[in-house]
């Protein structure tokens, strides 16, 4: 690779991470020829909002959407990148064309991990996705969500604040992998009291029954459901990378300022950071503009870049209560609380680190009942 100065610069993939790589090589000084390839046909947008604003109301139609790109790229979009060649510097695309570059932002994500190849499975991971479901639920069908991940709750506390009769399949407590008891059962006391039906198992798997399809349990039930909608993770878009050795058990190594190599940077989803405990991704919102941004100046700046310091942030909103988390989750025990208290209402919580690393920190705040579009019918 040639050691001057980049002139034309590749990031292939338009969510977050690729949008914040492309401003940040521009502030860092990148005035050269920039281009942004992207697989959906929409710009750029708010993930998070997909299963949140987005979800619960249908005559909202801008919650998901970002200011317009000010890095003045040229955006190819509805193309998917199929292949890249690292040594002759090249990226191919689906369309046919082949792409040169003196340095590549690699920030394509991650599609949702599916149980089967039903088409009436249905998953939210993209703008499309979410207004299918938002279209389906008009219907008010009953819905059966797999999944107790946050995605998984939110999706299932959309439909609950729409008016549908709503079960959620989880393999443990929901959430308790992601957040740790105490606050999971904060999140489990709410849904149930919203109306969730909520069923756990030790397996879950999808078949055709007679009247669509339907969810197995690994205990032997079965639910039936007008609408199935699963959340049982993702996996990291980085098939197109085969061959390219930029890839470790499915996701892109990189160093701590986000470079594969040093013409590479990758951001986002498909990214594994280095931590005390190896190479591990940290698909958070807030994660992939941190990334992103570290990444694209090394691409530009080099080692003069400071490494990447990242400290988590989650948030999420579902059966009427809202947190906001810092810090490296899931945590154990019970919180000290600096503001509020247990039973509802406003409450800043503080979890101290036994090895002095630092504290966890939680908002947990009631936020109001949605307004319900529809009637719910009764369970039957």
């Amino acid at each position: 690779m040639s050691a001057g100065r980049p002139r034309r610069i590749v990031v292939v993939g338009n969510g977050i991470a690729g949008l914040t790589a492309a401003d940040t090589l521009r502030e860092a000084g990148f005035d050269g020829e920039l281009t942004v390839v992207g697989d959906e046909r929409h710009p750029a947008y708010s993930r998070p909002a997909l299963s949140k604003a987005l979800l619960l109301d249908g005559e909202d139609t801008a919650s998901h959407e970002l200011p317009p790109a000010g890095h003045g790229a040229s955006e190819l979009l509805g193309v998917r990148a199929t292949g890249l060649d690292p040594e002759r510097r090249l990226v191919s695309l689906d369309d046919g064309t082949v792409l040169p570059y003196d340095r590549l932002v690699l920030a394509t994500g991650s599609r949702a991990r599916r149980l089967s190849d039903l088409p009436e499975e249905l998953t939210l991971r993209g703008l499309d996705d979410a207004l299918v479901l938002r279209e389906r639920l008009a219907a008010n069908p009953s819905v059966v969500v797999v999944g107790g991940g946050p995605l998984g709750m939110e999706i299932a506390s959309g439909c609950l604040a729409v008016g549908c009769r709503v079960t959620l399949v989880s393999q443990g407590a929901p959430m308790a992998l992601q957040l740790g008891a105490h606050l999971a059962g904060v999140f489990r006391a709410a849904a149930l009291d919203r109306g969730l039906t909520l069923v756990k198992t030790t397996a879950a798997r999808l078949e055709r029954g007679d009247g669509g399809v339907r969810v197995a349990l690994g205990e032997g039930p079965v639910l039936e459901a007008e609408l199935t909608v699963t959340a049982v993770g993702d996996v990291p878009n980085t098939q197109w990378l085969s061959g390219t050795g930029l890839v470790t058990r499915g996701a892109v190594p990189v160093d701590a300022r986000g470079l594969a190599r040093p013409d590479v940077a990758a951001a986002g989803d498909l990214a594994a950071l280095p931590t005390a405990r190896g190479p591990r991704r940290v698909p958070l919102w807030s994660s992939a503009i941190e990334q992103a941004k570290v990444a694209a100046r090394a691409l530009v700046r080099g080692a003069e870049v400071p490494p990447l310091r990242l400290q988590p942030y989650f948030w999420t909103e579902q059966f009427g209560v809202t947190l906001k988390a810092v810090g490296h989750f899931p945590v154990a025990g019970e919180p000290e609380y600096l503001d509020g208290g247990p039973g509802g209402g406003p409450a800043l919580m503080r979890w101290p680190c036994p090895d002095g690393s630092g504290d966890v920190a939680a908002l947990d705040y009631r936020i109001p009942v949605p307004r319900l579009r529809r009637t719910a019918r009764p369970a039957t």
